[in-house]
């Protein structure tokens, strides 16, 4: 009898430890995922127009107040997707699109107001999903969130990074204001030629605070 309690005992044990296992495996694939997610912010429209749109569900992840900090180096941190932009949204000028990747690729400390300590390489032009995460639905002309500290944005296309996978001479753009574009509006995404001119707005990653006094801003 006791040797049977015993076996029953023991087969309870290993039971447990499985079930233990199992969950811990669960829990940990479950975590994965949880973090391989990438939950979709809210569009700024605060406004309803109708019961269940957007201004009235507000939905999605929610701002961070405040949305920008000015770190008073030429450089904006975007606090809701911690990309740092650069302050002054049209240093360049218009470009073609390789105009506007060199540029964006060559921008350094002590160009366009920049006392960051960044380097070449640092800086990039934005793909098109950095670009459109800018936009405030809520706001117009520019289509960007109140109270931003941006300067010298004017009512213009911007060239992103990101080609369109068919027609390969064209790249992406997004429409800042109504830029006197007949039919098109603010925000609006499109393709362009790559040749042809369009403004620049360089990012750079999460900033680095620089610890070894190298002078060098690399992230």
């Amino acid at each position: 009898m006791k040797e049977k309690l015993k076996q029953l005992i023991s087969i309870q044990s290993m039971m447990a430890l499985v079930s233990f296992v199992l969950l811990s495996i669960l829990t940990i694939q479950t975590s994965a995922i949880a973090q391989n997610t990438a939950p979709v912010p809210q569009t700024g429209q605060t406004q309803s127009y109708a019961a269940g749109d957007d201004g009235d569900l507000q939905m999605g992840v929610q701002w961070p107040d405040p949305r920008f900090t000015d770190n008073g180096d030429g450089t904006v941190t975007d606090n809701l997707t911690e990309l740092i932009w650069l302050k002054n949204a049209d240093c360049f000028g218009s470009k073609d699109w390789l105009g506007a990747l060199n540029a964006s690729n060559n921008l350094a400390d002590g160009q366009c107001g920049l006392s960051d300590g960044s380097i070449l390489g640092d800086w990039r032009l934005s793909n098109v999903r950095e670009l459109r995460s800018l936009i405030d639905h809520g706001q117009f002309e520019p289509p960007l969130p109140s109270g931003n500290p941006f300067i010298n944005v004017p009512l213009d296309d911007y060239w992103s990074s990101t080609t369109v996978p068919d027609f390969t001479d064209d790249a992406w753009i997004v429409l800042i204001g109504s830029g006197g574009d007949i039919g098109f509006t603010f925000g609006q995404v499109r393709n362009e030629p790559k040749d042809s001119f369009y403004r620049v707005w360089p990012v750079r990653d999460e900033y680095q605070v620089l610890i070894d006094g190298d002078g060098g801003g690399g992230t």
